[in-house]
């Protein structure tokens, strides 16, 4: 069971069950600080424990799995703030502009990174603990000053955040079947699949067409059998451990599927299953 309220852009979630884990796409920027618990975050490249009053930098367009779990006793309970857009457009206008720097401030590409310890993130987060009570709901002006409160704690660990952070440059696109190849396994609606490829939707299926006859489900069914086909038949692996890895939601389903692929059951590749 979990509880998570939304005050303008920043999230309380308390986890009662022992571990929670997610498949998170954050468009935005954003902080995540815990109070309690542990969050262990995974972004296929490495694994970042964040501990009881630690706190993560998460950048934009970024897909993160996260895993929060009780530890020491204590449930999860965290703090997660999301800097939109045009929140930054604004505090762009308000800061930024208006900053004099002496030295040029080197391109920043930050990618999922813990903060260092200072008093302004502890002292930001810990004003927001009593809005934990669901019977005390804070003012939206309040909130925002709170994101406002989280943004120059940002940049104030270090500068280099605001080449980051106020940069509204246009992505470039990214090559679609290069980024479905590689996330394949993730569950992506097609909004999600052109925001994350620098596109809109109308131009995501128009671009899409020119490199594939398929629709982009079907081509992600058929991308998720083949690397099954593989697993079973050349790794000798589990069906049980196979259709979860490369996305499928139930074996019911993969089983299915499969057979109609390739006119035989899984198992009758893959190593003996309970399945």
């Amino acid at each position: 069971m979990k509880v998570i309220f939304n005050y303008q852009n920043v999230f309380f979630s308390f986890f009662y069950d022992d571990a929670d884990a997610c498949v998170h796409r954050s468009k935005e920027y954003a902080m995540n600080y815990v109070l309690s618990g542990e969050m262990v975050l995974d972004d296929g490249h490495q694994q970042i424990h964040v501990g009881k009053g630690e706190c993560v930098f998460i950048p934009r367009d970024h897909r993160v799995t996260m895993y929060k779990k009780a530890l020491g006793g204590e449930q999860y309970c965290g703090i997660y703030m999301c800097f939109t857009r045009s929140f930054l457009r604004e505090m762009y206008g308000k800061y930024a502009r208006h900053t004099d720097t002496v030295e040029p401030v080197e391109k920043f590409v930050p990618g999922v990174m813990k903060l260092p310890p200072s008093a302004e993130i502890e002292s930001l987060f810990a004003s927001m603990t009593p809005y934990f009570n669901p019977e005390v709901k804070p003012q939206d002006d309040v909130m925002q000053l709170k994101l406002q409160e989280g943004l120059l704690a940002l940049l104030h660990t270090d500068k280099r955040f605001m080449t980051a952070l106020f940069d509204f440059s246009t992505p470039w696109k990214m090559d679609i079947l290069d980024f479905m190849n590689e996330n394949y396994m993730y569950e992506f609606t097609l909004e999600e699949l052109a925001h994350y490829t620098g596109r809109s939707l109308a131009t995501f299926k128009r671009d899409f067409k020119k490199v594939s006859e398929l629709t982009p489900e079907k081509w992600l069914i058929r991308k998720r059998l083949e690397v099954a086909y593989h697993l079973l038949k050349e790794e000798r692996r589990k069906v049980v451990d196979v259709y979860a890895e490369v996305g499928f939601k139930n074996p019911s389903h993969f089983s299915t599927a499969f057979k109609k692929r390739y006119g035989i059951p899984p198992t009758a590749l893959g190593a003996p299953s309970c399945i």
